[in-house]
């Protein structure tokens, strides 16, 4: 993908990949990560998909939020996190974890049955204390039904690679990735009429015959840097994200997030 000329809140205009594996100017600055909570009651978690695409659609609330724009108190730490490598760490809570979190500033998305938290940058080192303390581990989410099939002339959908088995944390975080650097692609106007029609967006996998296709046809696409979970290598793709202007309602979503 191409991040030429971005808009000054569009994202860096760096010379590299943020994805990318070796060293690039990106490493010299200082680092940064984008937090997302995943609420995991016991008695009632989330599906999977409906928790990838909720996760998604965090980012994307994150990014276009006043508070991270311009002179907004969060938009220093979201164009430092930008100018470096663009990290997010999914971490999961319930109960009385998912409350102190909730106290904390951030922007709660929700979507059919999951609730995902988005916080502000921080640096790596530098969580808030009850943030830090909330597992990584135990993320793994179920479908009880097959997803839907989807129509990418409809609206984005963040393909994901059939070839990897990531946890649902791990997903999460590829498709956060997936939705930013569609966002980065798109003009205001089209950014705009994304965020009005509720960031409708869908999260599946690829059909393994299809996957050479996507990543191929000039598709925003994720090289993850290997840092977890897996070799560096192709993990999402997303198809449709420039048609965001012309969203038909049937995919039109409520504003969700608070």
């Amino acid at each position: 993908m191409s991040l030429d000329s971005p808009s000054p809140d569009a994202g860096p205009s760096p010379d590299a990949s943020p994805f990318r594996n070796e060293p690039t100017s990106r490493d010299e600055a200082p680092q940064f990560v984008l937090p997302l909570v995943v609420r995991i009651e016991k008695a009632a978690p989330p599906a999977r998909t409906d928790a990838l695409e909720t996760a998604a659609r965090a980012v994307l609330v994150m990014l276009s939020d006043e508070r991270s724009l311009g002179e907004g108190e969060w938009a220093q730490a979201v164009r430092d996190w930008q100018d470096a490598r663009i990290r997010k760490v999914v971490r999961r809570a319930r109960g009385a974890e998912w409350r102190r979190a909730e106290a904390l500033p951030g922007i709660t998305v929700t979507g059919e049955s999951a609730e995902v938290r988005a916080f502000p940058p921080v640096p790596l080192d530098g969580w808030p204390k009850d943030l830090a303390k909330l597992q990584v581990s135990g993320t793994e989410l179920d479908d009880p039904e097959p997803p839907l099939a989807v129509d990418p002339t409809a609206q984005p959908v963040i393909w994901l690679n059939p070839d990897l088995d990531m946890t649902a944390g791990k997903t999460m975080a590829q498709a956060g990735h997936g939705a930013q650097l569609a966002w980065w692609e798109l003009s205001d106007k089209e950014r705009d009429a994304w965020r009005a029609a509720g960031f409708p967006l869908a999260v599946r996998t690829a059909d393994p015959a299809r996957w050479p296709e996507l990543t191929t046809s000039g598709l925003p696409l994720v090289r993850d840097a290997g840092f977890t979970e897996i070799a560096p290598g192709l993990t999402v793709a997303v198809e449709g994200y420039d048609r965001v202007g012309a969203l038909p309602d049937q995919v039109r979503r409520p504003a969700t997030w608070s």
